[in-house]
This record gives structure tokens, C-alpha cells and sequence, in this order.
């Protein structure tokens, strides 16, 4: 067995295994490409009618969410514009819970409440992250799963390739007559269609990775130079607790960093989770995308601001390297484009849920072909 046909078996058998997969994943990645633009479009809850008057503190916030879910915690609460509602987010791992109570940030009343686990792009999620299976099972797969479609990726390039330079023009192109058979016609769907996503549907299937697997998020950091930690941090307070309450000064946090960041989009305060704790806070800087915001760290008592050794920080602060990781999300999902990304993602997403697809008509036509020829054979 030469080389390329080694290859086009492994290609084969490994497509036929993954397909299924490769094919809820990418379809759910297509769905998911636009989300934030459709939600916008029945969201009206979350603005509210500007008043002369201070907006509620984190405190009060965190207490009148608590009213609505008392048993649960809170991850944090989302300051935005004046005219925005106050967002206070819950969160538990076991059993899971998420879900959003929205306050009016002057008055304190509840306006409405989320859930996140539940709705169309809540069900599209979960099939995209974990094929609707249990989290620990369904997430192992995918991720198995989306490193083999990388070598089918890469394999289906290398079979594509053709042996004489003459023929790379049928490969590049679909020259259909009205005598070309559905047959042709799939092939040149398969090859045609894989060539032209194979690099992009590379690009998504590899960011994708790195999301499920933190050692080849190392891999890459460390292969690109960086020198900081790969991970979130939090860093602890650097003064002890003094004798009023710890969290009257966080209170005053977020009127001071609204005034400090005007142009910011948002301020995600998180709560400490015990007294040895910083304050967290991510400020938003633009609209759409991720990689740019700012992670700030604050003394809980002092407020006085603290570096992390992660490189979650300052965005200013980031290296190539740092940047190259902190992108990784919004270019997973067309967003680091703006709305012309999204619609390559989505487009690249569609069409490798396609290959599956054509693919498993390749495989069956040449096994049906086979059947037919040794029957007539027998006859």
C-alpha cells in the first residue's frame, strides 16, 4: 500500500467514525455564529429610563438578587450604561445553575430573570460543547473527537492534492454539464467545497481545542514566546481586614472605575469568595468581542489595585503571546472579524457540516457500485 492510499483509508474510516460529530458540532457552531444579534432583537428588558440618581451598589444588588434565589451564588453583577439594567449572575457547577435576575439599577426592582440553561441557544450550546450528553462524558468526546477531525482535515488536503499540475484545474472548480452525474457532482462537492474550508475549518477546529484542552493552550502560549502564567489568577489581598465592613469598599468601586473608563462597555464585578480574596472586576472596551477587555484585580479592603502573574491583566499589558491566547474565543467564533468574521464562521461552519455529509455518499456509492458489479457478475 503506497503512502496516499494509506492516507485515504485513514481518511476514510476516521470520517465515517467522526462524522455524526463533526456534523451537530458544526451545524450548532452555525447556529450559534450570530447570537448576540438575535437576542438583540427581543431584548428591550434590559434598557431602562436614566434618572437623576445614584444606581444601586454591589451590596444592594447582590441582596436584592439573593431575594429571588437564596440557595444558589453569585458569579457577579454586570454595571453597564445609564439606561441599562443591572445584571446579577448566578452560577453553581453541581447541579447546575444559570441563570440572570435584571434590576433596575435605580429603584432596585426585579425586571426579569433568565435562564440560561433553557431556549434555543441554550439547547444549541449544549450540543455544540457536549452532543446533549452529560457534561463530563459529552465534552470528553467532542474533544477527542474535533483533535481527529483536525487529521482528517489535514489528510483530506494531501488526497486532494493532485499528481499532475494539469489536473489541478478540475480541482479547483465545478464543471458541470447537463450529462454530469449526481455521482460527479457529490465528489466535486466533497473535494471542491473541502479545499476551499479545509484552512478556515482548520482554524476553528484548532481554537476550538484549545478551549477543551488547557495543555494545548500551554503549548501554544509557550511555543510563541510566552512568559506568564496561562491561566486565570486571582490574586490575594495585600492588607489585612480592618474593622469595618469588607464590603463597603467595593461600593464605591464601580462609580470610581465608570468615571476612570468612560468609554468602557461594561464592569463585571465578581465577589470575593473569601476574605483573603481580591475584588475582580472585568471592564468591557468593546462591543462584540473579548480579547481586549481589561482584568482588574483590587485589595478588598484597600482597593488599592493588584497585579496578576496570569495573563488576564491589563490588555495593554499583553504581549503578542499573551494576545495570541486572549483572542482565541473571538476567533473561534467569527467575532474578532465583526459581523463580516461571523458570517465567514458561519459560512465555513455550514459547509464543513456538508463534507460529513457528502463524504458518507462517496463511501456508500463506491460500496453500492461494488455490490451491483458482483451481482450482475453472479447472474
Amino acid at each position: 500500500m503506497t503512502a496516499k492510499k494509506f492516507i485515504f483509508q485513514l481518511h476514510k474510516y476516521l470520517g465515517l467514525t467522526t462524522g455524526l460529530v463533526v456534523f451537530i458540532v458544526s451545524i450548532t457552531g452555525c447556529c450559534w455564529a450570530f447570537r448576540d444579534e438575535i437576542e438583540s432583537l427581543y431584548d428591550d428588558y434590559k434598557k431602562v429610563t436614566p434618572q437623576d440618581q445614584s444606581m444601586l451598589t454591589p451590596t444592594k444588588a447582590k441582596e436584592l438578587a439573593k431575594e429571588i434565589f437564596p440557595n444558589n451564588t453569585v458569579h457577579g453583577t454586570l454595571f453597564k450604561k445609564e439606561d441599562d439594567a443591572i445584571e446579577v449572575i448566578f452560577y453553581d457547577a453541581e447541579p447546575e445553575f444559570y441563570q440572570s435576575v435584571f434590576l433596575n439599577p435605580y429603584s432596585g426592582e426585579v425586571i426579569h430573570v433568565d435562564n440560561h440553561l433553557s431556549g434555543f441557544f441554550a439547547f444549541i450550546l449544549k450540543g455544540h460543547m457536549r452532543l446533549w450528553l452529560p457534561k463530563t462524558i459529552g465534552e470528553q468526546v467532542v474533544g477527542v473527537f474535533i483533535l481527529i477531525f483536525i487529521v482528517i482535515i489535514i489528510s483530506g488536503f494531501i488526497i486532494w492534492l493532485p499528481k499532475k499540475r494539469k489536473n489541478l484545474k478540475q480541482r479547483l472548480k465545478f464543471d458541470w454539464k447537463k450529462t454530469t452525474r449526481w455521482k460527479r457532482k457529490n465528489f466535486d462537492l466533497h473535494t471542491v467545497v473541502g479545499f476551499y474550508i479545509c484552512s478556515l475549518a482548520l482554524i476553528l477546529a484548532f481554537t476550538g481545542s484549545m478551549m477543551s484542552y488547557n495543555w494545548l493552550k500551554y503549548v501554544v502560549y509557550k511555543s510563541t514566546g510566552g512568559e506568564k502564567e496561562a491561566r486565570f489568577i486571582i490574586p490575594e489581598n495585600q492588607s489585612e481586614i480592618g474593622e469595618r465592613d469588607s464590603e463597603i469598599p467595593m461600593d464605591y468601586l464601580i462609580t470610581k472605575l465608570i468615571k476612570e473608563n468612560p468609554n468602557a462597555e461594561s464592569f463585571e464585578l465578581h465577589y470575593p469568595k473569601t476574605a483573603d480574596e481580591s475584588i475582580y472586576v472585568e471592564v468591557s472596551n468593546s462591543k462584540g468581542i473579548y480579547y481586549d477587555s481589561d482584568f482588574r484585580f483590587f485589595d478588598q479592603n484597600t482597593l488599592e489595585e493588584i497585579e496578576t502573574p496570569s495573563i488576564y491583566g491589563k490588555y495593554e499589558n499583553a504581549k503578542v503571546a499573551d494576545k495570541i491566547q486572549r483572542m482565541n474565543y473571538d476567533i473561534h467564533i467569527g467575532a474578532i472579524g465583526g459581523i463580516a468574521g461571523k458570517i465567514i464562521a458561519f459560512l465555513v461552519s455550514l459547509l464543513t457540516a456538508s463534507l460529513p455529509v457528502t463524504g458518507v455518499l462517496l463511501w456508500y456509492g463506491r460500496n453500492y457500485k461494488k455490490k451491483k458489479v458482483l451481482e450482475s457478475i453472479k447472474v
